[in-house]
């Protein structure tokens, strides 16, 4: 399982993004950290501004560089632009589907709550939050009162978000549909997703 465990406001300052989430620290020091302070400007080289797209996008959907690589070679074999491509696989994983859905409240819990065992897809468990999801496959929570409760208390906390159009979604019965693969307007990253192919592409 891909979980980042290091100073996350520090690398949420550095892009000067709520990466992991809505942050109080970055509102207060919306600038990169470091002993200079807001006034210190780094010269941005382009490849310096691939990397920093590239590690958006990463710590942003939770993994690990192995796994990133992995995903953008995937993207690349499949006819279609790249960038697009990689997006969507990005967002039609499990752990994915399980955030925008609204079970779990950050990217992190959602990547949890699969690998627990509270996720099924088709009736059946899957723990492996990397899961390509498909569409009109059926995800839902686990039929347990544990499952449950965890949740409608990620609900309860996800209320500011909706569920994109592209998802079918049925509260009541904790369960989810992709109705089909959300198009790049409907995705909306942090960050340009076209320079993360030209830094593997050098």
């Amino acid at each position: 399982m891909a979980r980042y465990t290091g100073p996350r406001t520090r690398i949420s300052r550095r892009f000067g993004l709520p990466i992991f989430g809505p942050s109080k620290y970055l509102d207060r020091k919306n600038y990169p950290p470091g002993m200079h302070g807001p006034k210190f400007r780094r010269k941005t080289t382009d490849y310096a501004l691939g990397l920093m797209e590239k590690q958006k996008l990463r710590f942003y959907y939770g993994l690990f560089e192995k796994q990133f690589r992995g995903v953008y070679k995937k993207a690349q074999r499949k006819r279609g632009v790249t960038g697009e491509i990689m997006l969507q696989i990005l967002e039609t994983r499990l752990d994915s589907i399980v955030y925008l859905l609204g079970f779990a409240s950050t990217r992190a819990a959602a990547r949890q709550m699969v690998n627990h065992g509270h996720i099924q897809v088709n009736g059946g468990k899957v723990d492996v939050a990397s899961y390509e999801v498909k569409v009109n496959d059926v995800v839902e929570v686990k039929d347990s009162s544990v499952s449950r409760q965890l949740a409608t208390h990620h609900l309860e906390m996800s209320t500011s978000r909706t569920v994109p159009d592209w998802l079918s979604f049925n509260k009541d019965a904790f369960r989810g549909v992709p109705q089909r693969i959300p198009t790049r307007d409907e995705i909306q990253p942090i960050a340009n997703e076209q320079v993360v192919v030209e830094f593997y592409s050098r």
